[in-house]
């Protein structure tokens, strides 16, 4: 099959011929309808992170597809069955699982980082892991609900516990902000959008936000929530995954609220730890989703609830899977989801 080969940071990636996989007992091999082009791909490209299956590997951790082949033992699909593929997988046994916290399972194993991912024709996956999609679902762009729409489902849902009528704040517009804008919109809430980019701003407004604020034209941007929303946030989302940011969305949270850390930054972030104790306010994280989750995520979808295609904003086939990293590198913020289409 060809796949690209990730040989290590700074390198691009080698479309190249390599054995395709076998099923091994309770194994499908799909093969990959479209695999979403993520910024985490982009850590292992340009910024040194590592992956925990060394170079080279194959990366991708967002794949739509069909069953092609059964291992040993399964009986839950069939061949030619349409499949959507979680980008990790879970061991079901450590104490996280059985506490129905899954998505912070003890023994994750990640598409592109543990095991071999999606950038490629075919693509191994447990059978008990594996997701049916519906007939009447695009399969190329189902492939975004893996991660770039069940992240933020996960975050709104079950972390931000946002219900119908909550006044909502979303700081940062990008592909996960703006599935949190539809998300949160799509159960109810009353969303506020943030962002410095007009463009985007306007593309909250598509997704569901009833209003925006341009950070760069405001001097204090909890000042302006607090007024729209007559005293602040229930529940604010940062999902850009910066100090100030973060500090910024928690201070657009009413006496309370929540604020719900999705974008990742490896540096500390200082806030009021009196405004924790006296106002009850929450600051909690938000990592990834949930197994049980993904067929409410799929039901959404196929109902029309949240969008999907209008989230895939380009497609390019394997041999030009690095000119999607490049138009991901470039920041235009037209791009919301590339995928890869073998």
């Amino acid at each position: 099959m060809k796949a690209a080969i990730f040989h290590g940071s700074g390198k691009p990636l080698e479309v190249t011929e390599v054995p395709t996989p076998q099923p091994g007992p309770g194994q499908i091999l799909v093969k990959v309808a479209a695999c979403g082009v993520c910024h985490t791909d982009l850590h292992y490209l340009d910024h040194n992170v590592p992956t925990f299956k060394a170079p080279p590997m194959i990366l991708g951790h967002e794949p739509s597809g069909t069953v092609t082949a059964l291992g040993a033992g399964v009986k839950n699909f069939k061949e030619g069955d349409r499949v959507l593929l979680p980008a990790v997988l879970t061991c079901g046994a450590c104490f996280q699982c059985r506490s129905g916290r899954e998505n912070i399972c003890d023994n994750m194993v990640m598409f592109g980082n543990h095991v071999d991912g999606a950038y490629a024709e075919y693509v191994l996956a447990p059978a008990k892991d594996a997701l049916p999609l519906p007939a009447e679902m695009p399969l190329e762009e189902a492939a975004v609900i893996a991660d770039a729409v069940s992240t933020p489902f996960h975050a709104v849902v079950n972390r931000g516990q946002v219900r119908a009528g909550d006044n909502v704040v979303v700081f940062g517009c990008g592909g996960v902000g703006l599935n949190t804008v539809q998300i949160a919109a799509a159960v109810g809430a009353s969303v506020i959008a943030v962002d410095i980019i007009p463009q985007k701003l306007e593309l909250a407004k598509k997704f569901g936000a009833q209003a925006v604020i341009n950070a760069k034209e405001v001097d204090r941007i909890d000042k302006v929530v607090k007024k729209m929303t007559g005293g602040g946030a229930d529940v604010a989302f940062e999902v850009i995954g910066n100090p100030k940011t973060i500090a910024d969305a928690f201070s657009c949270i009413r006496k309370g609220g929540r604020t719900v850390v999705v974008g990742y930054s490896d540096k500390n972030v200082e806030l009021p730890a009196s405004k924790i104790m006296f106002f009850e306010q929450e600051i909690i994280g938000s990592l990834g989703c949930r197994p049980v989750d993904y067929p409410k995520i799929i039901e959404l979808a196929r109902t029309g609830k949240i969008k999907i295609k209008e989230l895939v904003t380009g497609r390019f086939p394997l041999d030009n899977i690095n000119a999607a990293f490049d138009l991901l590198r470039s920041g235009d913020p037209g791009v919301l989801r590339s995928i890869i289409v073998p």
